[in-house]
């Protein structure tokens, strides 16, 4: 199992939108995670498990003090919340001023979230709603404990234009000196474009080309469905089979086919870190 980080170079291309709506499909138990210090959405636009709203208090602010004293990864469920949908979600900062609470602890956190999959009570996968990571933000710091970084971008040229360049520069601080590989490097880099669906497949070539052309280290890993109402639904303000929406059927096509590539890899890495001391010698 893995820690996925999702984030945006610049713009609303819709992150809280893909990662709930990939949560919502993901085949294994998971947790959604609202890590963007500028603070999270979930607790205005969504309702818990008992038809109230969320507690703003029960989440990442609540986390920060528990952190300071160390955070084991069963630790986390302390913290989290079901939606009413029943997906299990550590909500985010209220502003941004309360992300002070957290400076020093984004690594803690990064490492607590990648090791949950170990817990041997309450495994799970982590997705992370970074928000945006253009200038300094001190989010970027969970992911080199992450098995994916997920990039999501609009297709406007000048949206494809920042995804590339986003994506060189997260490979230089990442990978270091393997720019340009053929081997992608750990963490993977990848690419999920929010497309309208008649042409989603064509782009999605046309900028994965792009990407290797330009030796970022990132791919294409899928594309989403640019569906508002879909995206409606989803956060429950319109009616209709969720299900059948074409933003929740391009999220399970997207998160197929990302298990299709890394997740016997991830479940792998998982279950050597779960060896006893000496195993396999």
């Amino acid at each position: 199992m893995a820690l996925i980080a999702l984030a945006a170079d610049k713009g609303s291309p819709g992150v809280t939108t893909a990662a709930v709506a990939l949560a919502a499909v993901w085949p294994r138990r998971v947790m959604l995670a609202e890590t963007d210090p500028a603070g999270g959405d979930l607790v205005y636009r969504s309702a818990a498990a008992h038809g109230g709203p969320l507690n703003p208090n029960t989440g990442m602010l609540s986390i920060a003090a528990t952190a300071r004293r160390g955070l084991a990864p069963d630790q986390l469920w302390d913290h989290v919340q079901p939606l009413s949908g029943g997906l299990e979600v550590l909500v985010g900062l209220g502003v941004a001023e309360q992300a002070a609470g957290l400076a020093g602890l984004w690594p803690t956190l990064g490492h607590a979230f990648a090791s949950l999959a170990d817990s041997p009570h309450a495994p799970a996968d982590v997705i992370a709603d970074c928000g945006r990571i253009s200038g300094d933000t001190p989010a970027m710091e969970l992911f080199p404990h992450a098995s994916l970084v997920l990039l999501i971008s609009r297709t406007e040229p000048e949206a494809l234009a920042r995804v590339r360049d986003r994506a060189a520069t997260l490979a230089g601080k990442l990978h270091g000196g393997q720019r340009g590989a053929a081997t992608l490097g750990n963490p993977v880099i990848g690419v999920v474009l929010v497309a309208e669906t008649g042409n989603a497949a064509k782009l999605a070539s046309q900028v994965n080309d792009m990407l290797v052309h330009a030796q970022t280290g990132a791919r294409v890993l899928g594309t989403l469905a640019d569906d508002p109402a879909g995206a409606e639904q989803l956060a429950g303000r319109r009616r209709g089979r969720l299900d059948k929406s074409l933003l929740i059927r391009s999220a399970r096509k997207v998160t197929a086919d990302v298990y299709q590539q890394y997740g016997a890899l991830w479940t792998a890495t998982s279950d050597q870190g779960r060896q006893p001391h000496g195993a396999g010698r």
